[in-house]
């Protein structure tokens, strides 16, 4: 079957668009964006705007998953296994993308962050079911699905405590509760906790 490629006339439009709404994340508040901004900033025409994206929300939607989120997806699918280093791994990364918005996007950071987490929740779900599915294969599907979605908002919930409640480098935060999260209540019970 013969593999469709894509015109690269679409794709560099595409990331033109992309680019330019990160660029007026920037400078403007999110609900201060405009269409009009987005295609005077990317030199395409409404019309080519609308081809690719249906609204600001949705090109928001495919900036985060598409483009700023990369990093973190690749980082995290590169474990196999739902281990402590994969645990680790997975909060270093969120809480670096966390930053890395709130830096750069400071002005829209609060509109990104719904969107963030429900596009953040939904990719860790996954890659932890995967993992967990590979490991438990002859377990029940909706256990390992119930586990996943503890593990995806747990560790994003602790993401947001440190980002707003820490002043430990995420490193330390996470180091402090891997025993916990790992051995769960066997090592609180090991403790006489």
């Amino acid at each position: 079957m013969a593999e469709t490629k894509i015109d690269p006339r679409i794709v560099r439009t595409r990331r033109l668009i992309m680019d330019a709404f990160v660029q007026l994340s920037i400078k403007k508040d999110f609900k201060d964006i405009t269409i009009k901004d987005i295609t005077t900033e990317a030199t395409v025409n409404r019309a080519t705007f609308y081809y690719h994206f249906t609204d600001k929300f949705d090109l928001l939607e495919k900036v985060l998953k598409e483009d700023l989120m990369t990093n973190v997806i690749s980082e995290i699918a590169e474990h196999n296994e739902l281990t402590e280093s994969t645990i680790i791994s997975v909060f270093l990364s969120v809480t670096t993308f966390q930053k890395s918005i709130a830096t750069q996007c400071r002005r829209s950071f609060e509109a990104f962050s719904a969107t963030f987490e429900t596009i953040i929740k939904k990719e860790l779900e996954s890659i932890f079911y995967q993992m967990l599915l590979k490991r438990h294969s002859t377990e029940n599907d909706e256990s390992l699905r119930i586990a996943s979605v503890m593990l995806c908002w747990g560790l994003y919930g602790a993401s947001l405590d440190w980002q707003h409640n820490s002043t430990m480098l995420p490193e330390e935060y996470i180091k402090l509760a891997i025993p916990y999260v790992t051995q769960g209540m066997q090592f609180l019970a090991s403790e006489g906790i």
